[in-house]
């Protein structure tokens, strides 16, 4: 909260509020599941959780707190009143503690609940995101999307999960800090990258595409694991579900990669060319 009230503006002011309020709720809803398994198993151990009530309590209210659908609405918006460094933290570190308990809790947890909460993130995220304009708000939505695919496997294949989680977490901190370094916040910034640093654009586009899952990238290999893992378990239909909502979101990935490497507004830009150019 200090890192994101750091900035006095009215964004970073709003964000802060909506993300203390959202953290608030999902902390005292996870608090009653808490509550109602030691009431009916006289149990606080999170772990041990055995009342199937109090299991899908808590598993929604790590939802909210990961920024899972349908209470992914927040982390956009949230994500665009922050700047770039806090940003990061909130795609990545934020999202640890939340994945550590679901993470304990997912051998308990219905498997239906789970599928229907990692199909409707993957979708509503493919769908939030095609419109818009903002990078921060493109990257919070494919965290939301990321989050689905590894919620669906994660009763099946935990050590794929975190394995996926981890990947995501690096490819967005890259992705993070190399919009940083050009300074770019939304989609019209991107064309000045390659007059900035070619190298880096090279990378952003290599990064992006990885995040959209196209082969021969990491990314596209742990969709694949997933979806293996899907089928070997008779989720065809799931798999289908998720593999479409991936070909939307497939969209505005290459959607940010034609604007870094392809267009260019018609503006002279002030900065100099650093690739060609030494100061003396």
């Amino acid at each position: 909260l200090p890192l994101m009230a750091q900035h006095h503006h009215p964004r970073a002011s709003e964000a802060t509020t909506k993300y203390l309020l959202i953290q608030a709720c999902a902390t005292g809803v996870l608090l009653f599941a808490t509550a109602l398994n030691a009431w009916s198993n006289v149990m606080w151990n999170i772990v041990e959780m055995k009342d199937s009530t109090a299991v899908a309590f808590a598993t929604l209210a790590l939802a909210l707190k990961l920024g899972l659908a349908p209470f992914h609405f927040w982390l956009p918006e949230v994500m665009q009143g922050l700047d770039l460094t806090t940003g990061l933290i909130l795609a990545t570190w934020q999202k640890l503690a939340p994945f550590a308990l679901l993470f304990q809790i997912s051998h308990a947890t219905h498997p239906s609940l789970l599928t229907a909460i990692g199909l409707t993130s993957a979708a509503m995220a493919a769908w939030g995101g095609l419109n818009q304009t903002q990078l921060r708000k493109i990257l919070g939505y494919s965290s939301t999307a990321h989050l689905g695919w590894m919620i669906i496997v994660i009763q099946y294949s935990p050590d794929l999960a975190m394995l996926s989680l981890g990947i995501y977490i690096f490819m967005t901190m890259a992705a993070f800090l190399i919009l940083k370094e050009t300074s770019s916040t939304k989609i019209s910034v991107l064309s000045l990258s390659w007059s900035k640093g070619p190298v880096l654009a090279v990378t952003l586009i290599l990064i992006l595409l990885s995040l959209a899952g196209l082969p021969p990238l990491t990314g596209f290999m742990i969709k694949w694991f997933i979806l293996e893992e899907m089928v070997k378990q008779s989720m065809s239909l799931p798999a289908t579900l998720i593999v479409l909502s991936a070909l939307i979101s497939l969209y505005f990935y290459i959607r940010l990669g034609y604007f870094t490497a392809i267009s260019l507004f018609p503006s002279t830009t002030k900065i100099k060319t650093l690739w060609r150019r030494k100061n003396k």
